[in-house]
């Protein structure tokens, strides 16, 4: 077969892979997130491993199972917890009219609109008040949150199978270590085995640094802001909830942190609309943002180059562009999805591909 030939059956095989991985696109998703939780549950497995009972360790299956009744009861645990506060604050926004907070900060947004008109940040004829209904209708707006527990509820039967797919496969996944490595040498050419054994070990070893660094960080970032907006006065419940909206927001790299602080000061101005706007909501805004940048600075300079420079091991300015291209692919999922795709990237790069010079530049810091 000549080399057009080749290149014309290569072409069809991974047209082919592709058209397959789109078909079964759920069950490569329950495969993934399967992947994703027994990389939590690994130094489950190994911190059991080294337990001893008479001299005999655990079955490998015992400490799978161990380590997935663990995970599942700290999930389990924190929604059981957090998920009755947030319903209940969602429950009392949107009971909260827009049109009557706008009013009610009629003075301080007529005062707004003549300072950007007097240096010209808008046009003369441009609305302040108009342009504030629309944009926080839509941070506030919890028809939208309200809907997708409905259609959550809707599809009891497809979250079920979902759960019992991804519990039942990262099981296996605990179970034995090298499944997952065992089904990808399966559908490679034999001699690729070895590299695709070496670049799955250290994508495994990264990941797992940046998964477990990602849940601390989300963890802390929440931690910090209920702290925070607890001791400024605000109440627990509204503080918990912009907690945890913050904390999951963090996870889209460059925007997460203001999409989070935009919510939380609709969230603070909404409770307390029948208030005072310059004498209490104004003073309470400063603290509520001093509270998300002293949050932000812990986790730009302390948290962020712990979990990145453990996992990704790339310079932040590489980071940045993959994440401006990621954005501007997919959108937020491509942003929340370009550190460990690039990571993945870079370890197959380094792997197959590494006699090319830019190869070398962009692997050197994984070696």
């Amino acid at each position: 077969m000549n080399n057009a030939g080749k290149y014309c059956l290569g072409g069809l095989a991974l047209l082919a892979v592709g058209f397959l991985c789109w078909y079964f696109s759920s069950i490569i998703a329950y495969i993934l997130v399967a992947v994703v939780l027994s990389f939590f549950g690994h130094p489950i497995i190994n911190l059991l491993g080294k337990i001893e009972i008479r001299g005999k360790r655990m079955p490998n299956g015992l400490r799978a199972g161990i380590a997935l009744v663990c995970i599942w009861f700290v999930c389990i645990l924190f929604f059981y917890t957090v998920i009755p506060l947030v319903s209940q604050e969602f429950q009392s926004l949107s009971d909260i009219s827009i049109t009557n907070i706008v009013n009610k900060l009629e003075d301080p947004l007529a005062d707004l609109e003549e300072g950007l008109k007097h240096f010209g940040i808008i046009d003369a004829n441009q609305d302040v008040k108009e342009y504030i209904v629309k944009n926080l209708k839509s941070v506030v707006d919890v028809t939208q949150i309200r809907n997708l527990f409905g259609s959550l509820a809707g599809t009891i039967s497809s979250i079920f199978i979902a759960l019992f797919s991804v519990t039942f496969m990262a099981f296996f996944f605990l179970k034995d270590s090298n499944l997952f490595y065992k089904m990808l040498l399966a559908v490679v050419p034999t001699r690729y085995g070895e590299g695709v054994g070496k670049a799955l070990d250290s994508i495994q070893k990264l990941l797992v640094r940046y998964f477990i660094g990602i849940t601390f960080e989300v963890l802390i970032v929440m931690g910090l802001n209920i702290i925070g907006l607890t001791i400024i006065g605000l109440p627990f419940n509204n503080a918990v909830l912009i907690g945890l909206m913050t904390g999951i927001t963090n996870v889209i790299p460059y925007i997460g942190p203001l999409i989070g602080a935009a919510f939380g000061l609709s969230v603070g101005i909404a409770t307390n609309v029948d208030v005072d706007f310059y004498t209490v909501v104004f003073p309470l805004l400063i603290y509520m943002s001093i509270v998300f940048i002293i949050t932000q600075l812990i986790d730009n300079v302390i948290l962020q180059p712990l979990i990145y420079g453990n996992s990704v091991h790339a310079h932040p300015m590489e980071i940045f562009l993959v994440i401006l291209i990621a954005g501007n692919l997919a959108g937020i999922p491509g942003m929340i999805l370009a550190i460990p795709g690039y990571t993945v990237l870079r370890v197959i790069l380094r792997e197959f591909f590494n006699k090319y010079k830019l190869v070398k530049s962009l692997t050197k810091s994984l070696e």
